[in-house]
């Protein structure tokens, strides 16, 4: 049994999915794109020049699953990739669909107007929190719109509401001069009101500094989602007595439902820390879950190329640590939630497929293929650590 390890490295697709184009999407592609910059040294900044080195990833079979195969080698892991079922892009969707759950509904969403929240829901939120008024009130980059109205937010004492293409309402707020627990308070309200909406996600977004130049979104995000429609992963994990160590924005993805311990880190780096640290200290037939956040939210929706490789560079060499911390019977997989193509068009979520790379002490390597579902990963923990089956995927171990 031993432990398993999931690491999501979020939106790092790895090619458009067969069902791409209804979503705009065909033609998108994380990793290629990218691997074609950096050959073409459009991914060259200050740290980093030519080529994509990601030896660790190529090792596990990383290029063997993105179909590269004159660069894959022999790959060291279980390797292969899968197709999303769930309906949306988003990462509520994907992880939950890692964890056994796809969303077989339609999220609900904001329209692409401005105003583009229902006056009604706003007066609804204002009512609630004794708020002001609100700014934005649109869709909008989050980086981009606390740039242009985090000075008159500070003035004005109003929040900043936006939201993308995703299920989601983000509010954002300076976390002193307006107050950490007083945008957690208005996302409380504000969940409340956007539940007959079927919306998936209300997140808080707090940032500090002083003005345009300077302000910057803080580690202190929160996520408020609805629960899975039916047990995870998780939920099993923990009704068997085990527990399940969270890290990042995991737990806020699941509701905090299924969740033992939180672990957080301001960054990819310090996310891989906390990894570490849950793996010192995981037990017997444990779960360690990570959610690897700055590939999506720092360079995916940045459109930031060089970014994006970079990161995937310093994630690359942390990797022989966390193999070191395996034990025998473990098992670790590494995947993703949906693709964030950094060179596509618009800054939103890309339909992509997703590498699967599963490895450990004891993993005899070999190709899994296209998996149908993401639910194949949960199903494929499921078996290695004796819980119950869900109801979707299929074990690949």
């Amino acid at each position: 049994m031993a432990r398993a390890i999931i690491l999501v490295l979020d939106s790092f697709g790895i090619g458009a999915a067969p069902d791409a184009e209804p979503f705009g999407d065909a033609g998108s592609n994380t990793f290629g794109h990218i691997l074609d910059a950096c050959r073409a040294g459009r991914a060259d900044a200050a740290g980093r020049r030519g080529e994509l080195d990601i030896p660790n990833l190529r090792r596990l079979g990383l290029y063997a699953a993105a179909g590269h195969g004159e660069l894959a080698g022999r790959p060291e892991a279980v390797w292969g990739s899968a197709c999303e079922i769930s309906h949306g892009k988003d990462t509520p969707s994907g992880h939950w669909e890692i964890a056994g759950v796809p969303v077989l509904f339609d999220w609900g969403y904001f329209p692409r107007t401005v105003p583009t929240f229902p006056p009604e829901l706003i007066r609804q939120i204002m009512d609630d929190t004794g708020l002001p008024g609100i700014l934005g009130d649109r869709h909008a980059s989050g980086t981009e719109i606390i740039r242009e109205l985090g000075e008159e937010s500070l003035s004005s004492g109003k929040p900043i509401f936006y939201t993308s293409s995703d299920s989601v309402l983000q509010i954002a707020a300076h976390e002193s001069r307006f107050g950490l627990d007083r945008l957690y308070d208005v996302c409380t309200a504000a969940r409340r009101r956007v539940d007959p909406l079927n919306i998936g996600r209300v997140i808080a977004r707090p940032f500090t500094g002083d003005s345009a130049e300077t302000f910057t979104r803080t580690a202190n995000r929160r996520d408020y989602s609805v629960p899975p429609p039916e047990p995870t992963l998780l939920d099993r994990a923990v009704a068997a007595g085990r527990d399940v160590h969270a890290i990042g924005k995991i737990a806020d993805i699941f509701a905090h439902r299924g969740i033992s311990r939180i672990l957080k880190g301001d960054g990819d780096m310090a996310l891989f820390d906390r990894t570490l640290e849950a793996m010192s200290e995981a037990a017997d037939g444990d779960l360690v879950f990570a959610n690897f956040v700055d590939f999506d939210s720092l360079y995916g929706h940045r459109r930031d190329v060089a970014g994006y490789a970079a990161a995937l560079e310093a994630f690359d060499r942390r990797l022989p640590e966390l193999e070191a911390m395996m034990k025998p019977g473990d098992v670790a997989i590494l995947t993703a939630d949906h693709g964030c193509d950094p060179t596509f068009r618009g800054t939103d979520h890309t339909r992509e497929i997703v590498p699967v790379l599963a490895f450990g002490p004891e993993i005899e390597p070999r190709p899994i293929g296209r998996r149908e579902s993401f639910a194949d990963i949960g199903a494929s923990v499921a078996v290695h650590l004796g819980l119950d089956p869900g109801r979707h995927g299929r074990s690949f171990l």
